[in-house]
């Protein structure tokens, strides 16, 4: 002690800092030795005490170490033994409320763990997570950035709660009542304590929303508040099932009532609840659980009752109390005291305000809520919940009180007698109260609400129809949906139905069969023998058995143990008896299978286990893990095949089979083998068990994914179904796996392949099951051509697909251009509803529109038809067409399904394309131009009027159009009487009136206005006037449909007539000659005074008779057709004449040039002898050159060869050497220093001298590549000069035979020119013979600009002997060309050269010995 209070206090922190190290590295330690220790045991027991002294080491003692040896903790949770999974299920809690930040570490192990197959892990796994949630939201509560930890434990949380809530529905008790209360800790999480919650349940970690801060980024009150609403909702529902538990509905009830006392929010709804409970209680409970039921809905109505948010529920509790028993004592002793409560809220008005508020809200909400009530026939799952109940409970009520008089009563009560059993159930005696208050009005009150309540369930009565009313209302008014709850889907019930007994319609069970005890079994007596004992033996008073008779003392024995049913389950072994069975009839088999399988098919629903139990024990034979599995053998499934096959092909041929049961042995089958899928397959196309064998063959692609592909062929392979129940059930099945990622490729490969097999020329022949259907109906292997029917199956998957992957569409449409004409047809047809579930925003359709693959033309207008149909284009898609249009496809049909939004000039100008199309194409346009005005539902405009459409027709350029077709499109309009009335053919005949010029079609138009509408006569009448003034006479076509009219509309038409000057009323005349007489005798009517305002060139008209000027006129005529005539046969003697003149000279011409051509052709064909002469002299020169090159560079690449092996030779010595010296020194390391200085200066001087070699060889290789490049100079030079010299000889042989030419030509006689043509002929005839034993070329000979160029290269490279310079040539061409024809002959047979001549054959020499002779 001295010592140490002698340190210094410096001293005594380092030595403490080092004891909290030791101790800190102890502890380190220590967990290691556990963790090895717990690993290595072989006890549970041990391996659980050694984890729980770790967990006091790292949580509480030291929690540092919590994060270093979390993972290790976690790896147990893989442990086979189930209580150590428990045990880190617990570790994890207290972890997590040690350490929030090891969430995101331990809540996907929590996942894992909670769909471990055992139980009590589960459970466990249950409970914690109510921790887990408090713990998280706290957590996230404090979070005001978002991490990645904490998103991924937020999502974990999330997933483990859905999943939760899924396991309410567990076939499982104990897990129902956890989750349970799981439910009632997210409920009481998830919402806000008020002034009145109970604060005796409050606890220390407890936590809610109004603990939460607002603008969190995880947690949103609204959002959080809604979740813990559905939550509430979902209890409430659980609680309303007919199928509860007893022990289920207890927990519901206690975990509804603390919710109540915790948030007064719900008192309302919970005490609802309780009421519709007590009038409808569960059919399944017996008649101890009905009274353990009502006990405990007592209490829990006590305990409410107490609470001081009871007051404004009083009437209700009380009553319900009294129907279940309470005396008026105890009611009176669990009633709140008001005035403290009212003394409460008036001190705290804040809070009574806050509270008010929020019951305000959820009013509101609950309105809502009730809007969207829907409407059902009692099914569990329709049934009103929450504040929609409530509503239409007190509605009920208030509406059934004034009408239970004592009349109605007693009428209700004889009708309800009809249905009463003869006696009176034992659970109704048990549970039946007497009225202590008969008569009264609290009573008829009570009365109305238990009816009401019991309607309400039903779905009837007047607050659910007020309900459905204010639903469709607000429907209406909102969004325009309709609700499915109208009353037009309610169907009445039977009174039975209706009207439901206060104890909920229980059965009595007294008719119930008891267990018999089993008599005891009394041993014989044995009478003792007298005499001799012997010895005992087996062997003695035993032989062997027949097969037989064993066989059937097997199967006896085996029948005694099946019979024991009721004993075993009186025992409380059932289990044991059901392992024996299973263990039986896998060893056996045989009659066992039979025997086994119809006595699980009797009770099929109570056998159940027994049928699982023995398929997992043929699983365990056909595995090897059975201990009387024989060794050595290798494991077949061929047992459990047959038991599998046979337990399915029961089910499967079991009519009433409504209970799962084919699911689940398909779920939780081990393997499922060939014939199974077979099986199931099967089941999927039965109509009755279609919706069952498609969720169970979903379930199987999504739960096993070691044979997902195998079950997911069977499904797609359904698609193709020739039924169409089947197949469109199989294919919305597919679509709803497409939506998952990993299956969308395998499912878009599958619909891919099938449609690409439309491009073959046959079906295949084992394609789907139309084809396969198909087949054997016609009784053929296979089917020749592709049908409607089996085109369509192989479409059905990749269009069910292609509202929700618009990408498909383009696969279709490279698909489309391929097919055959039937397959493009049935593909358009069955196009529609696709099409119309993408709709004409989706960009993969728009784009497909714009690139419009070539053939797919008809595709692209069918999609546009089916988009615009009954609708307006949008904007995106017109700009599409319009661009398709305008830049790729000219084709103007492609418009027809946009004009509506199209410009009125576009329509303008594609009408004269349009009107020119099918006649019934050309009234789908008008249609769709003038639907919007002859239609008053249709949702769009024409951009174009109908008057506007019919002024457009009349101005179409007839250069465009023809007018028989413009007719045509003009007589279509006239059609639409509806839409042109006599006001717009006035406007349309107003507006082409004052046109300039006039339309062609103006007075047809005006006439058949005319014929339509007679009424129009005095407008025509003005119209005819007004083109008077624009002097129609100018235009042919529409004067004479102007004097037509006019004809027409006598004797309206004689004032106008009288108008024209009478030159034209005199062409008129002509035209039509028979109104001159009627108006003659028209204008005599008049008086003086008329006449003389008659002009007297008109009456002159009037009076002068046109036939007579047209007899003169016929007369003048013939007589100028004859003289005509006369006149033009002696211009055709001329002719004749001047043609036979011109004949004979071009005759002449013709032979001329003929002579001229043939001249031509000699000297071309001259000209090509020679310059294929010195082609072939050129082509030998450059393989001699090339040859050359050849062996010069072969003798480098040998030279080079030798110097590369003579280096290499060198370079391998001086390894050797190298390694030589490496031992030396070596083995004179160890030698005196003297001798390693005398080694060392070796080296030195020994790479002196290899460093001398090696330069003296290289001075001598470049020595020798010097002289070799001086041999090769030398060479080329040579072989220069010698071409020179033979270009020389060449050039003068070929001036010596230019003038053996030369003079020959002019030795020539003229008058002999014709001989020499025919005998150059003959020359040419016989050089083609001989020709082809001459060496040519490829082309015949013919010179090529290459050749030349060649030719021209090799001369400048000779040198300036070479045949001249290039102005030389030019001067020898302009000499030639200035030649007479003669002397040309000659100079081009100059051209051909010295050696081309010398090389002539021997038919050429022999032709020139003729010409010289």
């Amino acid at each position: 002690m001295s010592g140490e209070s002698r340190r210094s206090t410096a001293a005594q922190f380092f030595i403490e800092e080092d004891a909290e190290a030791e101790q800190s590295t102890s502890t380190y330690e220590r967990v290691v030795e556990l963790l090895n220790q717990a690993s290595l045991a072989q006890r549970d027991a041990q391996k659980i005490n050694n984890l729980r002294q770790v967990q006091e080491l790292i949580v509480h003692k030291d929690p540092t170490l919590l994060d270093n040896f979390l993972d290790e903790i976690l790896a147990f949770q893989s442990d086979r033994a189930v209580d150590v999974k428990r045990f880190v299920i617990g570790f994890m809690e207290e972890a997590c409320k040690k350490d929030p930040e090891i969430l995101s570490k331990v809540l996907p192990s929590l996942n894992m763990l909670l769909s471990d197959e055992n139980v009590n892990v589960q459970k466990k796994v249950i409970l914690t997570s109510i921790q887990m949630f408090k713990c998280t939201i706290q957590w996230l509560s404090k979070a005001k950035t978002a991490t990645t930890e904490k998103t991924a434990s937020w999502e974990q949380m999330h997933t483990l709660k859905s999943r939760l809530f899924e396991m309410l529905d567990s076939e499982n008790d104990g897990i129902r009542t956890h989750v349970v209360k799981f439910l009632e800790t997210v409920v009481l999480v998830l919402s806000k304590r008020s002034a009145d919650s109970d604060a005796q349940k409050q606890k220390e970690g407890d936590v809610s929303l109004d603990m939460i801060p607002d603008g969190r980024h995880y947690l949103k009150l609204k959002k959080l508040e809604d979740q813990g609403l559905k939550t509430f909702e979902m209890m409430l529902h659980f609680l309303g099932s007919p199928h509860i538990s007893s022990i289920n509905l207890m927990t519901v009830m206690g975990a509804l009532t603390n919710i109540a006392r915790q948030r007064p929010l719900f008192f309302d709804q919970v005490v609802q609840a309780f009421e519709a409970l007590h009038v409808n209680l569960p059919p399944t409970l017996a008649k101890s659980q009905v009274a353990s039921v009502r006990k405990n809905l007592k209490m829990h109505m006590m305990s409410l009752l107490k609470h001081p948010a009871s007051v404004d529920h009083v009437t209700q509790i009380t009553t319900l109390l009294t129907d279940l028993g309470a005396s008026q004592s105890e009611v009176s002793k669990y009633l709140p005291k008001v005035d403290e409560s009212r003394k409460r809220k008036n001190d705290e008005p804040s809070t009574s305000s806050k509270k008010a508020k929020v019951e305000e809200d959820v009013a509101d909400e609950e309105d809502d809520d009730i809007g969207m009530t829907p409407w059902s026939n009692r099914n569990e799952s329709n049934r009103p919940t929450g504040a929609s109940r409530q509503t239409a409970i007190d509605i009920t009520a208030d509406d059934l009180c004034p009408r239970l008089s004592p009349q109605n009563v007693a009428d209700l009560v004889l009708l309800s007698m009809v249905m009463l059993p003869d006696t009176a159930p034992a659970q109704f005696q048990a549970t039946y109260t007497p009225i202590a208050a008969a008569g009264t009005e609290t009573q008829i009150r009570h009365i109305a609400r238990l009816l009401a309540t019991q309607l309400t369930m039903a779905g009837m009565g007047k607050g659910l129809g007020e309900l459905q009313r204010t639903a469709m209302e607000q429907g209406i008014s909102g969004d325009g949906d309709t609700s499915p709850s109208s009353p037009s889907n309610f169907e009445p019930t039977s009174p039975k139905q209706l009207i439901q007994t206060l104890v909920g319609g229980t059965v009595s069970i007294a008719d119930q069969e008891e267990f018999k005890k089993p008599e005891p079994i009394t041993a014989p007596v044995v009478q003792p023998r007298k005499g001799v004992i012997r010895q005992f033996k087996l062997s003695s008073v035993t032989h062997p058995l027949d097969s037989e008779k064993l066989d059937a003392m097997t199967l006896a024995t085996v029948k005694r143990v099946f019979n024991t049913e009721k004993i075993a389950i009186q025992a409380h072994v059932p289990a044991a008896r059901t392992k024996i069975l299973a263990c039986l009839t896998a060893a056996f088999g045989g009659e066992l299978k039979d025997v086994m399988q119809t006595f699980i098919f009797e009770d099929l629903r109570n056998r159940a286990d027994l049928a699982f139990a023995w398929l997992f024990q043929e699983y365990a034979n056909c595995q090897g893990f059975s201990v009387s599995a024989p060794l050595g053998e290798r494991p077949t499934l061929h047992s459990y095949d047959e038991c599998l096959t046979r337990l399915l092909t029961g089910l499967l041929e079991a009519q009433d089979q409504k209970d799962g049961l084919f699911g689940r042995l398909m779920m939780e089958a081990p393997v499922i083998t060939d014939n199974a899928t077979h099986i199931l397959k099967r089941y999927c196309q039965d109509p009755g068990r279609l919706d069952i064998g498609m969720t169970v063959l979903k379930d199987l692609i999504l739960m096993r994914p070691s044979q997902r592909l195998r079950f997911l062929d069977v499904l797609l392979d359904l698609t193709s179904h020739y039924e169409a129940d089947v197949r469109n059930r199989a294919i919305d099945t597919t679509k709803e796996l497409y939506n998952k990622p990993s299956m969308q490729l395998p499912i878009e490969k599958y619909a891919l392949v099938h449609l690409k097999k439309l491009l073959l020329p046959r079906p295949p022949s084992d394609s789907n099951q139309t084809i396969r259907v198909l087949r054997s109906t016609l009784s053929v292997d296979i089917i020749e051509h592709w049908t409607e029917d089996v085109i369509k199956s192989h479409l059905y998957l990749y269009l069910g697909l292609l509202p929700t992957n618009h990408r498909l569409i383009h696969e279709l449409a490279n698909v489309y251009t391929a097919t055959s004409a039937d397959i493009k047809r049935t593909i358009l047809r069955v196009l529609e509803m696709p099409v119309k579930g993408m709709g004409m925003q989706s960009p993969e359709l728009l784009t497909m529109v714009e690139n419009c693959p070539k053939g797919a033309e008809t595709l692209v207008m069918r999609v546009i038809h089916i988009l615009t149909d009954k609708t307006l284009p949008s904007s995106e898609l017109v700009e599409r067409i319009r661009d398709l249009y305008q830049k790729r496809v000219p084709d103007v049909r492609f418009l027809i399904p946009v004009l509506t939004g199209l410009t009125k000039g576009e329509v303008i100008s594609a009408l004269p394309k349009l009107i020119k199309l099918n006649p019934m194409v050309v009234k789908e346009v008008f249609h769709r131009l003038m639907g919007g005005y002859g239609d008053s539902t249709a949702s769009y405009t024409s951009p174009l009027t109908p008057a506007e459409l019919l002024v457009a027709l009349h101005n179409i350029d007839p250069a465009k159009c023809d007018m028989k077709t413009i007719i045509k499109a003009a007589n279509l309009c006239f059609s639409e009487k509806m839409i042109y009335t006599q006001e717009v053919l006035a406007i349309v005949m107003q507006q082409l009136m004052e046109q300039t010029p006039l339309p062609t079609l103006l007075m047809r138009t005006v006439l058949q206005s005319l014929s339509m509408y007679p009424r129009l006569i005095g407008f025509v009448m003005n119209i005819l006037q007004r083109l008077i003034v624009k002097q129609v006479w100018k235009q042919k076509k529409v004067w004479e449909g102007f004097v037509k009219c006019c004809q027409r509309t006598k004797p309206q038409s004689y004032q106008v007539l009288l108008q024209l000057p009478s030159s034209q009323l005199k062409n008129a005349f002509e035209i039509c000659p028979d109104i001159r007489e009627p108006l003659l005798c028209h204008v005599k009517a008049f008086t003086s005074q008329q006449q003389a305002h008659i002009p007297k060139g008109i009456m002159t008209v009037l009076e002068t008779d046109p036939l007579e000027e047209q007899r003169k006129a016929e007369v003048a005529r013939v007589e100028a057709e004859r003289k005509a005539k006369q006149k033009e046969e002696e211009d055709t003697f001329a002719r004749v004449e001047a043609e036979r003149i011109a004949r004979e000279k071009a005759e002449k011409e013709r032979i001329e040039k003929e002579r001229a051509d043939r001249e031509l052709r000699e000297k071309e064909k001259m000209e090509k002898e020679r310059q294929k002469a010195e082609k072939d002299k050129l082509e030998r020169e450059r393989k001699e050159k090339l040859e050359l090159e050849k062996k010069q560079q072969l003798e480098k690449e040998e030279r080079e060869k030798a110097i590369k092996k003579e280096k290499q030779d060198e370079e391998e010595k001086q390894r050797q050497e190298k390694e030589k010296e490496e031992v030396k020194k070596k083995e004179e390391k160890l030698a005196l220093e003297k001798a390693e200085k005398d080694r060392l200066e070796q080296e030195r001087t020994e790479m002196e001298r290899l460093k001398k070699e090696k330069e003296r060889q290289a001075k001598i290789e470049e020595e020798k590549k010097e002289e070799e490049r001086q041999d090769k100079i030398k060479k080329e030079r040579k072989e220069k000069e010698r071409q020179e010299k033979e270009e020389m000889e060449r050039q003068e042989k070929e001036e010596k035979q230019v003038e053996e030419d030369t003079v020959r030509v002019k030795e020539e006689p003229a008058n002999e020119e014709m001989n020499l043509l025919e005998e150059a002929r003959e020359t040419e005839d016989e050089e083609l013979q001989v020709e082809p034993k001459t060496e040519v070329s490829e082309d015949g000979g013919a010179s090529t600009e290459t050749e030349a160029m060649e030719t021209a290269e090799s001369s400048l490279d000779m040198g300036e002997q070479a045949a001249g310079s290039p102005e030389e040539a030019m001067d020898t061409q302009d000499d030639e060309e200035q030649m007479p024809a003669e002397k040309k002959v000659g100079r081009n047979r100059r051209g051909r050269g010295g050696k081309a001549a010398a090389k002539t054959s021997p038919v050429t020499r022999r032709s020139s010995r003729t010409k010289k002779s």
